[in-house]
C-alpha cells in the first residue's frame, strides 16, 4: 500500500499535499497498490475531497500531542501507523516538515528515502527516482533497495489530474507520545498568502532603492493574488521580514509564475527560485543575470515600467 501523509495548517489541506497525493495515487496505480492517506491533529473540513486525487481512505489520528507539530512525535506515531497498516511505500511533500519528520521516519523504519523527487519512480529495473541536486542545476537518479521505501515530492513538480472521487475518513488508534519539548506560544504571520503554498510570487530587490517604494511589490500582489518575496540584500538591510527571504540560504519555492523587480539574480538568488514555471524579470541593467534564467524579460527603469504593468493589470481586471 502507498500511504500519503497529509500536511495541514489549522483544519486546511495544503496544496502541497493535494500534488503528493496525486504522486502517491500514480504511483499506486503504477505498481499494482492502493493508494490511502494519513492526517495527524484534527480532520480537516476537505478531508474527503482527497478521493478526487486517488485516494481512497483518510486515516486520522487525533491525540493531543499532534496539535504542534514535533518532528519526533509525528515520527513516532507514522511508524506506528504504517506497520499498522502494512504501507510499503510512504510519500511526503518536500516541505518544512518532511524535512524535519521524513528522515527520522526513514531511519526508525530502515526505509531508504529520496527526498526532492520530481518525477515517477522508474520501475522498470528496480524502483529509481529522480531527483534535483546542486540546486537545480542537475539531476540524480537513485535506486531505492530497501522493502519500505520513503519519498519526498517537490512542490509544484508533478503534474496534478483530479477525477470525481471521495474518499472514506477512518479514526485510527496510536500509541500516545509524550513530546519532549511543549510548546508555550506560537507566534504565526497572518493575512499574507504563505510562499510555500502561493502559485503566483512578485518579488522585489535593492533596485527598489528604499522600502518606501515598496508599493510596486505589494499593488501587483494584490492584483494578482499573488505572495511577496524579497532578495537577501532586502532582508538584511531589513527593508522586509526575513520570512520573506528566498534564495539559496533562504526559501525555496516553485511557483507557476515569478515576477522579479529590481532583482539581479546572483546565483544564491537563483538557487531558490530557479523551479519556478515562469520567471519574469524587470531590470534596468541588460547585463543582469537574471535574465539568463527568464522566460520573459524587460530591460527598463522599473520606476517607468512598473506604473504601466499595475494600470494594465487594473485594466484587464477592470479595476478602477
Amino acid at each position: 500500500m502507498v500511504l500519503v501523509f497529509i500536511d495541514q495548517n489549522e483544519g486546511t489541506i495544503k496544496k502541497s499535499s493535494f500534488e503528493a497525493a496525486a504522486y502517491g495515487a500514480a504511483i499506486a496505480q503504477q505498481t499494482g497498490k492502493t493508494a490511502e492517506a494519513i492526517l495527524l491533529g484534527d480532520t480537516p473540513a476537505d478531508a474527503d475531497q482527497l478521493g478526487n486525487y486517488g485516494i481512497s481512505k483518510v486515516h486520522v489520528v487525533n491525540q493531543a500531542s499532534l496539535k504542534t507539530m514535533d518532528a519526533q512525535v509525528y515520527a513516532q506515531v507514522l511508524q506506528e501507523a504504517a506497520d499498522t497498516l502494512h504501507a510499503e511505500i510512504i510519500i511526503f511533500s518536500n516541505n518544512t516538515t518532511a524535512k524535519a519528520v521524513a528522515p527520522r521516519l526513514s531511519a526508525r523504519m530502515k526505509a531508504g528515502m529520496v527526498s526532492g523527487a520530481i518525477a515517477l519512480p522508474d520501475t522498470t529495473n528496480g524502483f529509481t527516482v529522480k531527483k534535483s541536486v546542486f540546486s537545480g542545476k542537475a539531476f540524480a537518479h537513485v535506486n531505492i533497495l530497501t522493502d519500505k521505501k520513503i519519498i519526498a515530492l517537490n512542490p509544484n513538480a508533478f503534474a496534478v489530474t483530479t477525477s470525481s472521487g471521495s474518499a472514506s475518513v477512518h479514526p485510527l488508534e496510536c500509541s500516545a507520545v509524550q513530546p519532549a519539548v511543549s510548546v508555550t506560544q506560537v507566534n504565526k504571520v497572518v493575512g499574507e498568502i504563505p510562499l510555500s503554498e502561493a502559485s503566483v510570487v512578485v518579488s522585489g530587490g535593492r533596485g527598489l532603492k528604499g522600502p518606501e517604494n515598496w508599493g510596486f511589490v505589494t499593488e501587483l500582489a494584490g492584483l494578482l493574488g499573488a505572495a511577496t518575496a524579497c532578495s537577501r540584500p532586502v532582508a538584511d538591510i531589513h527593508w522586509r521580514p526575513h520570512h520573506e527571504h528566498v534564495g539559496q540560504t533562504g526559501l525555496a519555492i516553485a511557483p507557476n509564475l515569478y515576477i522579479a523587480i529590481g532583482i539581479s539574480g546572483a546565483i544564491q538568488h537563483l538557487a531558490g527560485v530557479n523551479r519556478s514555471k515562469t520567471i519574469v524579470v524587470i531590470n534596468k541593467d541588460p547585463e543582469a543575470p537574471f535574465f539568463k534564467a527568464a522566460d520573459y524579460g524587460i530591460v527598463g527603469d522599473l520606476f517607468e515600467v512598473m506604473p504601466k504593468i499595475i494600470a494594465e493589470v487594473k485594466r484587464i481586471k477592470g479595476v478602477a
